[in-house]
């Protein structure tokens, strides 16, 4: 009698342990996703302020067409992205688009001190910080759910939990990795 309760016990505490694991996987991956949406938020947010930012770009330097034209198509593609990479590699060519729209800004002392301007500048700034956080918080649960993916036990459970391994969100940006031009003449 005694080894039936002890067999009972066991198959209890592991059925307790797979249903522990099984909600373990489900809950990073909602996290996973959740952390995709915020993404998506902030960069609808980011998109939502271009039209207004070239706006006022344009009303000072209208002979940068090209500039403009970039900074519209680069926002196209990034309405349009759908999954992870592709939304990645939309939000590097737009970053860069943008990069070339503020360049242009600093050729116009009036633009700069324009209080539309400034203001905008300001909420893109505050806009891509909230970016950043979104993506760091995506990768954070990307990385946690994958090690458990990967790992025993939770390679076991992944199937069951209907759970695959998830891909890093990486903006390829090659402006961030040039290497800063310091010149002390």
């Amino acid at each position: 009698m005694n080894g039936t309760y002890v067999i009972v016990a066991i198959l209890v505490l592991l059925v307790i342990f797979g249903i522990a694991q099984y909600n373990k996987l489900v809950r990073l991956n909602v996290a996973v996703d959740e952390g995709f949406a915020q993404i998506e938020v902030q960069l609808q947010r980011r998109g939502d302020l271009i039209p207004n930012l070239v706006e006022t770009v344009k009303g000072y330097a209208a002979h940068e067409k090209e500039t403009f034209e970039k900074v519209v198509q680069a926002r196209a593609k990034a309405t349009a992205a759908q999954g992870v990479a592709a939304v990645a590699e939309a939000d590097g060519m737009l970053t860069q688009a943008l990069r070339g729209l503020l360049a242009v800004a600093e050729a116009y002392p009036d633009l700069e001190a324009s209080a539309n301007f400034l203001s905008l500048q300001e909420e893109l700034s505050g806009t891509e910080n909230k970016v950043g956080f979104a993506r760091q918080y995506y990768n954070d649960n990307v990385r946690a759910l994958n090690e458990i993916i990967v790992g025993i036990p939770g390679k076991f459970f992944a199937g069951p939990a209907n759970v695959v391994l998830r891909e890093f969100y990486v903006v390829n940006d090659p402006g961030k990795r040039d290497v800063p031009n310091v010149s002390f003449n």
